[in-house]
């Protein structure tokens, strides 16, 4: 029969220590963090956008809104299923708020067009908000009404209850700083190129500027 000494006894206590305060370590990351899922056309440029933020931890393209569960990009783009493109945003609300994040959205799109963002058309382009409590709906709402006192125009881009959210295939995840070579109107080219090229071509920063002028986050980044 095996006896552990009183050394052995003393490493697998500090061992069961060690591992104890790693997991509860863990576990307090987990739980300082939080998410906010928008939807603002491309998913591509959301995730690019919101990813040069302080405290935003990741941004993640996906699906959500609609009714089919699991969808594929084709099926969502080819219209029918009732989901939007989005973006879910993990972050530190010790470093950045869910109101600061929300008010960016809004300087990130056009909220006054109902029909797509830019050159992407159809409600899988819609923007929208996803609030998962009322303290959410509380700050998208007020940013809403600050939006449309800076704009003097109707915001279209409505709030609504989040709902599943699935994760696009692996290919669309951080596609804009991709070095994967893909095949593009513009020839082959290094998919982070081929994002750059899509974006201008799209008219998304042009316009952004146009409605918020200096008050556009993102932008600027992308003369």
């Amino acid at each position: 029969m095996y006896i552990l000494t009183d050394y052995a006894k003393a490493m697998f206590l500090s061992l069961a220590i060690t591992f104890g305060f790693l997991l509860s370590c863990a576990e307090a990351r987990a739980q300082s963090t939080e998410t906010a899922i928008f939807a603002g056309g491309c998913f591509w440029c959301v995730e690019s956008d919101f990813e040069s933020v302080r405290g935003v931890i990741e941004a993640e393209s996906g699906f959500t809104g609609g009714a089919v569960s699991d969808p594929s990009y084709k099926q969502v783009t080819k219209g029918g299923t009732g989901h939007y493109e989005a973006v879910r945003i993990t972050y530190d609300p010790a470093q950045v708020s869910y109101a600061q994040l929300v008010d960016l959205f809004f300087r990130s799109v056009d909220p006054t067009d109902a029909g797509g963002q830019f050159c992407d058309r159809g409600d899988s382009y819609r923007t929208a908000i996803f609030v998962s409590d009322p303290a959410q709906k509380a700050a998208a709402e007020a940013a809403k009404r600050k939006a449309r006192a800076a704009l003097g125009q109707e915001i279209v881009t409505p709030i609504l209850e989040a709902q599943p959210f699935y994760l696009a295939e692996a290919y669309h995840q951080d596609y804009y700083k991709g070095s994967k070579r893909v095949l593009t109107r513009f020839g082959p080219k290094k998919q982070s190129d081929a994002y750059k090229l899509y974006r201008n071509a799209c008219g998304r920063d042009q316009r952004v500027k146009q409605l918020w002028g200096d008050a556009a986050p993102f932008a600027s980044g992308h003369s």
